[in-house]
């Protein structure tokens, strides 16, 4: 049994994998892999803080994954093909897998904003980004992206 004290201390990841011009923007999201440092494999928990003015992901549905967020503290706009809706702490909201109504986090408060984000592991993955040139492919765990045309990103 593996125990994390404390996860706000958990290094964070921070940037993206998204291509350029895609990866601007996420300098104030950090991710904090709790899951892997536990040993577990089957589903993902990410301890993510996004500070005033940062973006959890473009919008974006996935066609394998469910994801489940949980509002630890601060306040976030959730953006979806339905118009914003606020989150507050305490607040729980899920996208099943296949649910082409894409979704993004975004802190537009002057406070930071944490979550828990909990997630399927699939090996196998397409992702639509339906407001930009982009959707994504993981095979066998690895990303690769490309235009909604089919050209690759470099």
């Amino acid at each position: 049994m593996a125990v994390i004290h404390d996860p706000m201390r958990v290094p964070p990841r921070t940037g993206t994998i998204y291509p350029k011009p895609f990866d601007e923007g996420f300098d104030g999201r950090l991710k904090r892999a709790l899951t892997e440092r536990l040993g577990l494999t089957q589903f993902g928990v990410n301890l993510t803080t996004l500070q005033p003015g940062a973006k959890s992901s473009h919008r974006h549905w996935h066609e394998n994954e469910d994801e489940f967020i949980y509002m630890l503290e601060g306040e976030l706009v959730l953006v979806t093909k339905d118009g914003e809706q606020v989150l507050r702490p305490s607040m729980a909201v899920a996208f099943a897998a296949g649910d082409k109504n894409g979704h993004q986090l975004v802190n537009r408060s002057s406070a930071r904003a944490t979550y828990l984000e909990i997630g399927t592991r699939a090996q196998d993955e397409d992702i639509t980004y339906p407001d930009i040139d982009l959707r994504a492919e993981k095979r066998a765990g690895r990303f690769r992206f490309f235009r909604k045309t089919g050209e690759p990103y470099e």
